[in-house]
């Protein structure tokens, strides 16, 4: 039974999901400042097959609600004079019916109903409407900010235009004064009482620190932080431009290394001298192995090679094929092969010049 009820509410999740409708979106309240603007929401989620034909703001009175705005096929409609000029309605993004009413007054506090009217494929048609409760308040001012109006801050050269700027939030109207402090005396000097400090062109005379106080219908005066106006002669140029410094400096006083980038370099440096050392005496020493092996191999040659033609001379000198007789009977033939082995022995072991 509880599968059963988990599968039909999944089934109406999907039939609303796939079948939905559009939905208003809007809070339940909304606060506006008293001679401000305000903005109070009322969006949807456009969806295939809804066509917007029909949006209508009221406003609730002693009588009933009362349409204040209507939208249809032939454009928009202000249908009280006491919004004309007052009051906008988003047009630019599709599904954003938000009211927009200028300068409250205490007396438009009340209940507002955004209402939307939607065509289906089928010619019916759908309605959605959302109430928000609209509160007008007298806020207080908020304590003023100083800045310059074209962004070049507070230091300027002589012969600039510039202005400062004293700017407020609060209930208006909001009202300005513009105050400059003195050196010989404790009390400010008032210089403006507008928002704006305009210096049309700025003079060394101006130099000199700035405040400003905004005051509302609503609470007590606010003052804001002083500032540091500074007009600089343009005529003379700039010292850090045009002097040359009296010493020169090395790269390195200029920039500095981090120490461990310093020992870094150190250890790769010490690293490439033993490598190389290393290379060099395993070079070395490879060589002297090679002529000492070449020495010893061309000694062991020559050995063998005298040896060999030893044997050779004694075999072809003093041949055993002789007749013994000849050897016996006859002790001077024997003499030239002694003779001839002798010298040429001694022609083996002379060394070449």
């Amino acid at each position: 039974m509880m599968k059963l009820l988990l599968g039909l509410l999944l089934l109406g999740h999907l039939m609303v999901v796939t079948h939905g409708h559009p939905i208003l979106e809007a809070p339940k309240t909304v606060t506006g400042p008293w001679k401000g603007d305000v903005n109070i929401p009322c969006t949807y989620s456009p969806l295939k097959g809804y066509t917007q034909v029909l949006v209508r703001w009221l406003v609730e009175r002693d009588s009933g609600p009362v349409t204040i705005f209507l939208r249809d096929s032939s454009g928009d409609h202000i249908q009280q004079a006491k919004y004309r000029g007052r009051l906008l309605i988003n047009h630019e993004v599709l599904g954003d019916v938000s009211l927009q009413l200028k300068t409250l007054e205490m007396d438009d506090k009340s209940h507002y109903t955004c209402e939307v009217t939607w065509q289906t494929l089928d010619g019916n048609e759908l309605v959605r409407d959302e109430i928000i409760e609209l509160r007008v308040q007298k806020l207080p001012v908020s304590k003023p900010t100083v800045t310059t109006g074209s962004g070049y801050g507070f230091t300027v050269l002589q012969g600039m235009r510039i202005s400062l700027q004293c700017q407020a939030h609060g209930s208006p109207p909001i009202s300005y004064v513009w105050y400059k402090e003195q050196t010989d005396n404790p009390e400010p000097t008032k210089v403006a009482n507008l928002s704006t400090l305009l210096f049309k062109p700025a003079v060394l005379a101006d130099t000199g620190s700035y405040f400003c106080t905004a005051k509302g219908r609503v609470g007590s005066e606010q003052r804001s932080d002083t500032v540091k106006f500074v007009v600089k002669d343009s005529s003379k140029p700039h010292k850090t431009n045009t002097e040359a410094p009296t010493t020169m400096q090395s790269p390195l006083e200029r920039k500095s290394l981090p120490i461990f980038a310093i020992i870094l370099i150190i250890f790769l440096c010490c690293m490439v001298v033993c490598i190389m050392v290393y290379i060099m005496l395993y070079r070395k020493t490879s060589q002297q192995e090679h002529v000492y092996e070449v020495a010893r191999v061309h000694a062991s040659e020559a050995k063998i090679s005298g040896e060999t033609m030893r044997m050779a001379i004694f075999e072809s000198g003093c041949s055993s094929e002789e007749p013994a007789t000849q050897t016996l009977g006859n002790d001077s033939s024997g003499e030239p092969c002694l003779d001839q082995q002798y010298q040429i022995i001694a022609q083996i072991n002379v060394p070449p010049g």
